[in-house]
């Protein structure tokens, strides 16, 4: 039995630094070790230390259960303890997430995306590399809701046979009925005869 896939967790905005160094080390080391803190690792500690939420109140924040949150407070607490004690660097960089920010839909593959460098300009959608993609909220709400519903509908590319989705099962291990082609989701850029 596989694990469970795990949950992309919610960051409000990215780290402003990318670690911290220490200094004054006693022990003659020529490069200390690293210590590896996560994106969420880095923001349960922001929430429940810095912002001074409670645990439930951040898992929510984080789109997770209280339970995931308490086990991923506590890594991020022993990285940072071990870092202090043995005079290691901390890195922040990496885990499962995305970040709180501007969200964009691409009309050329229907993706919807988000810049988490805030700081630089969105110039192409980053899985067609598209330059004809707006701004989330700029999209009139009929469009939005559109995107969602055809989310959740499998489409033959063959016929137009349409049914509703599975949670949890790929929509190309369907098979249509009609024609014995396999299904796939009807927002995907092949089936553009069948959006409306």
């Amino acid at each position: 039995m596989s694990p469970r896939p795990i949950r992309i967790r919610k960051v409000s905005n990215p780290p402003v630094i990318s670690g911290f160094k220490p200094y004054g080390n006693k022990i003659n080391e020529v490069k200390p070790e690293s210590v590896f803190l996560q994106y969420e690792e880095y923001e349960a500690l922001r929430l429940c230390d810095y912002e001074m939420l409670n645990q439930l109140e951040a898992s929510v924040m984080m789109d997770v259960s209280r339970p995931t949150l308490t086990r991923i407070y506590a890594k991020a607490r022993y990285k940072i303890a071990e870092a202090i004690v043995k005079g290691k660097q901390i890195i922040i960089e990496g885990g499962k997430v995305y970040f709180d920010s501007e969200w964009f839909a691409c009309s050329a593959c229907g993706c919807f995306f988000n810049n988490p460098e805030r700081q630089d300009d969105v110039k192409t959608c980053p899985l067609c590399c598209s330059t004809s993609f707006s701004n989330c909220t700029q999209l009139p709400e009929e469009q939005v809701e559109t995107h969602r519903r055809c989310n959740d509908i499998c489409i033959c590319p063959n016929c137009g046979y349409e049914q509703q989705h599975q949670l949890g099962q790929p929509c190309n291990s369907e098979i249509c009925p009609q024609c014995k082609t396999s299904l796939c989701r009807k927002d995907n850029p092949h089936n553009k005869k069948f959006k409306n």
